[in-house]
């Protein structure tokens, strides 16, 4: 009877160990805010068709007033280079063509005085493109940029890709004290799928002290605003943006093995709100 009552209290101090720990073990698990929907785009429609007017406006030309980054691009709002694929998904395509004294096209679509939030959850379902100098970026961007300028705004990168790096994603910010060079970044990854060949899921929840990123609801950093070596910029409105670079300080540029159109192509982008 003693043997049986001794196995007993073993058996119930290793289930509260098995109950206890992995809370413990785990700080990048926190809790989760009860969300709603509050704006998507599915980007259905025929084939051809450019995204909706009402939710997406457009970047063009080469940012060199200002946006760019020693990009080789000229964005357009042509078919050619963003455009509905018939299939439910919307295509944005980086060309290498002459245009605009480019020597490559491609598109940058954002929401920009159409649609801005603060705080939430932010997602898009995407499968990138690749190949050396390729750019992708799903990300955030202060809508008082106009006014304060850039850092001080903020930018929030929820997804952000390097083409010769197909296994691999950067999330980052950007503020004052912490922009360029200096941000905040973290990569995720994996050892042997790849972005390009897949849909993933990438998204942030943004709340008034954190950051959280995510790969397929994975939660890969946080971002706090002790962890920042400059001021908290992310307590106001932000705009989303979705395009593909190529070339540009960040990833470098295109190379003989860089294959040409590449595509991201994104099945719906997503907003929710905390409740």
């Amino acid at each position: 009877m003693k043997s049986n009552k001794k196995q007993i209290l073993i058996l119930l101090v290793c289930a509260l160990i098995f109950i206890t720990v992995p809370s413990c073990d785990n700080p990048l698990e926190p809790e989760v805010p009860n969300y709603q929907l509050v704006w998507q785009d599915e980007f259905d429609g025929p084939a051809n068709q450019a995204p909706d007017a009402a939710n997406w406006t457009y970047d063009i030309g080469t940012g060199d007033n200002g946006w760019g980054n020693q990009e080789l691009q000229y964005y357009t709002d042509r078919s050619d280079n963003v455009s509905l694929d018939g299939n439910g998904n919307l295509v944005i395509t980086a060309r290498r063509e002459s245009f605009g004294g480019r020597p490559f096209t491609s598109a940058r679509i954002k929401t920009q005085g159409l649609f801005e939030q603060t705080y939430g959850r932010f997602e898009a379902r995407m499968k990138l493109p690749w190949g050396p100098g390729i750019w992708p970026a799903f990300w955030l961007l202060g809508s008082d940029i106009e006014t304060v300028g850039w850092p001080q705004c903020g930018e929030i990168d929820i997804m952000e890709y390097r083409g010769q790096q197909t296994n691999l994603i950067n999330g980052t910010v950007h503020g004052p004290g912490y922009s360029g060079g200096n941000a905040v970044t973290k990569s995720y990854g994996f050892e042997q799928a790849r972005f390009d060949t897949d849909f993933h899921l990438f998204a942030v929840e943004w709340g008034t002290d954190y950051i959280r990123f995510y790969v397929d609801d994975v939660l890969y950093q946080e971002i706090k605003p002790d962890d920042l070596s400059g001021e908290w910029v992310f307590n106001h409105p932000f705009f989303m943006i979705l395009n593909v670079a190529v070339g540009g300080n960040y990833v470098g540029f295109p190379t003989s093995e860089t294959p040409f159109p590449q595509s991201m192509v994104i099945d719906y982008v997503r907003v929710y709100t905390a409740q």
